[in-house]
């Protein structure tokens, strides 16, 4: 936007400048100075056609007159010309000031994103950083690990040898209660058997009781 600014302002002293640089080639600077180059053709005429020393005198004083207005006026024209053609070499000379502004402009921005962007990933990776670090800090290290597995090994082997000495400790009341139920099984078989044989001999003893003698 300030580039097509100072373009436009630029054109703009140009076409200014080619209008000034005209109308002081055609009116001077614009105070009548074509009406003096009239005045002073009209005087020369008059000043040839005079018909006495003392008017010719006088239409020569005006033409000198004139003649001293018109150089006046020239030189200041070609004054006002020269401070114009320094104003557009300073008018130039700012215009690539800006633009060398505006590009040094342009590559600090970028490198500002740039650095912005560094900044961005930096920060972020900080925030991992510290995240892991309060993770890895709620953790044990590695040889407390070591030795909490350690212990806990020889928990487990100390865990297997009382499991092995309780399942000898079953098998074992499994056999004996096995032979206590053979046993218990033996026993109760013989009672039945003594209660069978009192009965056959108390039946016995009742038939003989019964029979009689000869």
């Amino acid at each position: 936007m300030l580039i097509l600014t100072v373009r436009s302002q630029n054109c703009y002293f140009l076409k200014a400048d080619e209008v000034i640089r005209k109308r002081l080639l055609i009116d001077g600077d614009g105070a009548g100075d074509d009406r003096r180059i009239n005045l002073l053709v009209k005087s020369f005429i008059k000043w040839c056609n005079s018909g006495s020393q003392e008017e010719g005198y006088s239409q020569y004083q005006r033409m000198l007159s004139t003649l001293s207005q018109c150089e006046f006026s020239m030189g200041k024209t070609l004054l006002v010309y020269d401070m114009n053609l320094r104003e557009m070499e300073n008018y130039e000379k700012i215009y690539k000031e800006i633009e060398c502004s505006i590009a040094g402009a342009h590559e600090k921005i970028a490198e500002c994103k740039k650095q912005i962007l560094q900044a961005k990933r930096i920060r972020k990776n900080r925030q991992e950083y510290d995240a892991l670090a309060k993770v890895i800090q709620r953790h044990p290290d590695r040889h407390e690990t070591l030795k909490e597995l350690e212990a806990l090994g020889k928990e487990l082997e100390h865990l297997s040898h009382i499991k092995e000495s309780v399942e000898d400790k079953l098998e074992l009341r499994r056999k004996q209660f096995h032979v206590l139920l053979s046993t218990i099984h033996e026993l109760q078989q013989t009672l039945e058997n003594d209660e069978k044989l009192s009965e056959v001999e108390e039946a016995q003893e009742t038939s003989m009781e019964t029979d009689p003698k000869p």
